[in-house]
């Protein structure tokens, strides 16, 4: 358990005869980021909301920084941080007073406040904002200085729920580059997203939530891997030497019009150089040659079922 910087078994939640959340099990290894992948409504914030002490769990033995949920709540609020959907930002008073204010709820001297606001607010690029009013910041400083604020008190876990919904390609990236900072200086990241690009980008595991349960979790290459769908494509300028493939290589589907074969494939090197070996034998060179493997949209597609894929932008949307 100690390696673990959160670990949960069987948790469950249900509100009223809705089941929220049904037996889910996690186990997220310290200095690492986790992203629990799901639609809108798929339990995903209240699982966020659970492992940080906000809601109750029904039932689950868990354990956040190594302390007990049930019996020590205290601790584990001590031990984290929490950036959720909403900006906590106070628009009113400025990006500085917002700094001081978190640090006096962490009791921080004075002049202890005033070094770590001033370090964070550089940090993350809000130093010339800092005595203008939050009210005024793009959507992308007031995400930066929402989570300037989570730490404030130096947590070792921090809990992201969608942290970047709503920014733009440009604000996200920022974003990602400052969650990997976070990283590497030690600090565990547990991160809800909607984003497929966002989950391939940063994780380095994944859990795709559906109906409350875990449909599927892994590496991005694992979850990849699942889903059947892999192929290669050979396109020809000469039908002769089309027609001379679809010979050779009888397992693939013909597309006569394109002049093109499709031969299942996982796309390693493996399999690859059978294809160009089996062509070379016959003395055929295709023109054109793609590789296409699963990626995380065809995961979400087939555990989650196309109804329920997020309505992403285009840019998330590889």
């Amino acid at each position: 358990m100690t390696d673990l910087a959160i670990a949960a078994n069987g948790l469950r939640k249900s509100y009223g005869d809705k089941t929220v959340l049904d037996g889910v099990d996690l186990a997220v290894p310290q200095g690492t980021i986790f992203a629990l992948l799901g639609p809108n409504g798929a339990g995903k914030t209240t699982a966020v909301k659970i492992l940080s002490t906000l809601v109750t769990a029904d039932a689950g033995d868990l354990h956040v920084g190594g302390h007990d949920l049930a019996t020590d709540p205290q601790a584990v609020r001590a031990a984290i941080g929490v950036t959720g959907q909403f900006s906590a930002v106070d628009g009113l008073i400025t990006g500085e007073e917002n700094m001081l204010l978190m640090a006096d709820l962490h009791h921080l001297s004075r002049g202890e406040g005033r070094r770590t606001a001033a370090e964070l607010l550089e940090r993350f690029d809000l130093t010339e904002a800092a005595k203008k009013p939050a009210s005024t910041y793009s959507g992308g400083m007031k995400r930066r200085l929402d989570l300037a604020m989570t730490l404030v008190g130096n947590p070792r876990i921090i809990f992201l729920d969608e942290p970047t919904t709503g920014l733009d390609p440009r604000s996200r990236h920022s974003m990602w580059q400052i969650i990997r900072e976070l990283v590497s200086d030690g600090v565990t990241v547990f991160l809800t997203t909607q984003y497929l690009e966002e989950a391939d980008e940063l994780a380095d595991r994944i859990a795709v939530l559906h109906d409350g349960k875990i449909a599927a979790e892994g590496t991005a290459e694992e979850l990849k891997r699942l889903i059947p769908g892999g192929h290669v494509r050979l396109r020809f300028a000469d039908p002769s030497a089309y027609q001379s493939a679809a010979s050779a290589l009888r397992e693939a589907t013909r597309d006569d019009e394109a002049l093109a074969l499709q031969i299942p494939s996982d796309g390693s090197q493996r399999e690859l150089r059978s294809v160009l070996d089996r062509l070379d034998s016959a003395g055929i060179e295709a023109d054109e040659l793609t590789v296409h493997t699963p990626d995380l949209d065809d995961v979400f597609f087939a555990l989650t079922g196309p109804a329920d894929v997020p309505n992403q932008p285009k840019e998330a949307v590889r």
